[in-house]
């Protein structure tokens, strides 16, 4: 990992199962996916210190948040982390810049007001300064909940489905103005998502998860087109999953030999399966290529 990442190790048998590490370089967008009660936001939570694992370690940035062999836990406030809400989690009292402005404590008072103005503006929201979260719409309110976010000059950002509250237009238009926003970004951003799609167009790397254990990570369409098992494939939305029965070894001819149902397969050979052992493959519908045996 650089030394200015993001790198994370989670481990404890309860309340929540967690086997679960992931890295982050400045920059970096990775995305957790994950089917619901995968542990997904309760990672982001760890990262942020709302909550504290039994075993492992948090560091950012060259500093440790969180260290279980030392008993280090730095409270949220000092980990100076970014954090977007699914739900906004904005002040219903405040204006759009008093929300902004909140996160702005460590400036003096009369550089807040500036400051808080510049960011809104940089998310696209100049002009609707004074308005309540009520009038506001949903891509609107999230947007705040970013410029908020970012007022704290975090060393990591975290957003735990900041898109899924708005309708399909709307996530579209934030996913690009997310896209364009992080080019100016040099720290860690760890996004959280349902949607495959969202991780694919958005992340460097995506990390797969499931009962709180990371499973495989790296580029999404990597991660897609070559699953680690069976288990990941179908979490990433893999279809044309099979499984079947190594019959024999070809290593002089390049093949090892399949039996699916009563039909004998060849695939290239992979001395990783010994005969008789079972086997699962995936077939992408967009690498499948016919082509008769007499001419290939």
């Amino acid at each position: 990992m650089p030394e200015q990442g993001l790198a994370v190790a989670l481990e404890q048998a309860g309340p929540i199962p967690l086997a679960a590490e992931l890295n982050c370089a400045p920059g970096e967008l990775v995305a957790l996916v994950g089917p619901s009660g995968s542990g997904k936001s309760t990672i982001l939570r760890h990262i942020a210190g709302l909550h504290r694992t039994a075993r492992g370690h948090v560091r950012c940035q060259g500093e440790s948040w969180f260290e279980s062999e030392g008993g280090m836990h730095l409270s949220p406030q000092l980990r100076r982390v970014g954090f977007v809400f699914q739900d906004y989690a904005l002040f219903p009292h405040l204006t759009a810049l008093g929300n902004v402005s909140a996160a702005l404590g460590h400036l003096a008072r009369g550089q807040r007001r500036s400051r808080a103005l510049a960011l809104l503006d940089e998310v696209n929201l100049g002009g609707l300064e004074r308005r309540l979260p009520r009038q506001l719409s949903g891509g609107q309110r999230q947007r705040v909940a970013l410029a908020r976010a970012l007022a704290r000059e975090p060393r990591a950002l975290l957003l735990d489905e900041p898109f899924s509250a708005v309708d399909q237009i709307t996530r579209r238009k934030l996913q690009q103005q997310l896209a364009a926003l992080r080019r100016s970004l040099s720290v860690p951003i760890v996004l959280v998502t349902h949607d495959l799609d969202e991780a694919t167009a958005l992340a460097d790397r995506m990390v797969v998860l499931h009962h709180g254990r990371t499973l495989q990570q790296g580029p999404p369409l990597e991660v897609t087109a070559k699953p680690q098992s069976a288990l990941v494939a179908r979490l990433v939305g893999g279809r044309n999953i099979f499984e079947g029965v190594v019959l024999e070894q070809q290593p002089g001819r390049g093949r090892t030999i399949l039996r699916w149902l009563d039909i004998k397969l060849e695939a290239e050979h992979n001395p990783a399966f010994a005969p008789g052992q079972q086997a699962s493959w995936l077939v992408p519908a967009q690498s499948i290529v016919l082509h008769r045996r007499d001419r290939p």
